[in-house]
């Protein structure tokens, strides 16, 4: 097979389409045992140097359930309206396992919403 160069490979990922080339990436992942996932950046200040200036702000929260509280019937019918497609039982379960995280990578908004929520139900909520 003659080998091809950077640029002609670069052509042949531009002819394919999204689904074909996350299939690609997902077969080269598994033929060479590697994760084509970005590495987190290290950053190694010298003694003396500053820190960064800009820090990214966080635009993903975590919901989570500390305790259920007092009213804990309350607190299930409120995670049923917050998490969707949960029965009763599911609910239940979910809100006895607490600590528990009831929304993972949703918005600001929708998290502050969830948690005022569950909070006058009276459950403990603690966003991360």
């Amino acid at each position: 097979m003659a080998k091809l160069s950077t640029a002609e490979l670069i052509d042949a990922f531009k002819e394919l389409t999204l689904l074909e080339l996350s299939d690609f990436v997902k077969e080269f992942e598994e033929v060479f045992d590697v994760t084509a996932a970005a590495p987190a950046a290290v950053v190694a200040a010298a003694p003396g140097a500053a820190a960064p200036a800009a820090v990214e702000e966080q635009d993903e929260f975590d919901v989570v359930l500390e305790s259920a509280g007092d009213k804990k019937i309350q607190v299930i019918k409120v995670v049923r309206e917050v998490v969707s497609g949960l029965g009763l039982k599911e609910a239940k379960e979910l809100v006895e396992a607490a600590p528990k995280a009831l929304l993972e990578k949703v918005d600001k908004e929708a998290a502050e919403a969830a948690k005022e929520k569950l909070e006058a139900a009276g459950a403990k909520i603690a966003i991360k």
